[in-house]
């Protein structure tokens, strides 16, 4: 494993401390490219056979009257613009928790809600079949949310108390949150909340990012490192790759959603475009259930030089020139239970 870098062991929000089992994540400028490196080139030639075409519930949903398909407006994005009322309360953290990143934009979330207590259920439902055959996206994209909730709590007046997969014997109950009156405060990654979106433009090749930026990420991150990895995306400025001890692991999945939220959040305060690039990972999961040619296997396991660590989600960061769209969102009532 190539140095690091110190830390803090602390997480923003929960306040637990993070052990050795936590996720971590390799992020540098492109411009130094690793001695080992998989190209450009081989990367997408193996990712072109990974196109998905989803459709969810027969695609049905009456997606024109949602304003899906008009970029920023109509009923499908007030989540964005009324994601917390005026009154103080627990819904207001799962208004949050629904505008978290996911994969696919599937949003595979149930929230069962008191005034103390959010439970949250993952919604097999709304799982995506083969590009995500042993659902690794789904708890990333769960822990993503707890991320809000987290940062949510405190701005509404609550201390939330985290306990993940509560219950041994349903995989779908995956948190549950307690809540107690503390005080009121609202951090700037809770604020960035509503701002932050994916950014699929291409990015600004005149605008690198910074090394002291990189640097700064760290605080971020919370006893991950830092180490080289090459240019996989033409015009990012950086590319990053998320690593874990044990990727089958739900509870360890959900903490590298909960890594990726408040990295995506602090990314938008610093006016930096991040983008996931699931092909990868999604293509070598598929290659298990297919027992075909592990190539995309042999990239991830190329990209990461400790084999006690599993590679699970990868990135790329940079400057735009494109202002991102916000993506359609299923309605609080269609999410909460009570």
């Amino acid at each position: 494993m190539k140095k690091g870098f110190s830390m803090s062991t602390n997480t923003p929000g929960s306040g637990e401390p993070r052990s050795h089992d936590e996720p971590i994540v390799a992020v540098v400028p492109t411009t130094k490219p690793l001695a080992k490196q998989i190209s450009r080139r081989k990367v997408f030639a193996l990712a072109g056979a990974g196109t998905l075409v989803l459709v969810v519930g027969g695609g049905v949903w009456r997606a024109t009257d949602q304003g899906v398909f008009s970029t920023g407006q109509g009923p499908a994005y007030t989540p964005w613009s009324d994601w917390r009322s005026a009154t103080h309360g627990s819904l207001n953290l799962v208004r949050a928790a629904i505008l978290a990143a996911n994969a696919h934009n599937t949003q595979p979330w149930v929230f069962h809600v008191t005034t103390t207590r959010i439970d949250v259920f993952a919604d097999l439902s709304r799982r995506i079949g083969l590009a995500d055959p042993f659902l690794s996206e789904m708890y990333i994209g769960l822990g993503c949310a707890l991320e809000n909730i987290a940062l949510a709590a405190p701005a509404n007046g609550y201390t939330p108390q985290i306990r993940l997969l509560p219950d041994v014997t349903d995989a779908t109950f995956v948190a549950r949150i307690d809540l107690l009156p503390t005080v009121t405060q609202a951090s700037a990654l809770y604020q960035a909340i509503p701002h932050r979106h994916t950014n699929r433009y291409p990015y600004d090749t005149n605008h690198p990012i910074a090394q002291a930026t990189l640097d700064a990420s760290l605080d971020q991150q919370n006893g991950y490192f830092l180490q080289g990895l090459e240019s996989q995306v033409q015009t990012a400025g950086a590319l990053g790759l998320v690593a874990v001890r044990g990727k089958r692991d739900n509870v360890q999945r959900m903490s590298v959603g909960q890594l990726w939220q408040r990295m995506h959040l602090w990314a938008t305060t610093q006016g930096l475009s991040l983008h996931p690039l699931n092909q990868i990972t999604e293509m070598a999961d598929r290659e298990v259930v297919l027992g075909s040619s592990p190539h995309f296997s042999d990239a991830l396991r190329a990209l990461v030089t400790d084999p006690a660590w599993q590679g699970v989600f990868s990135f790329r960061a940079g400057y735009t020139t494109h202002e991102a769209f916000p993506s359609p969102r299923r309605a609080l009532s269609d999410v909460v239970t009570s």
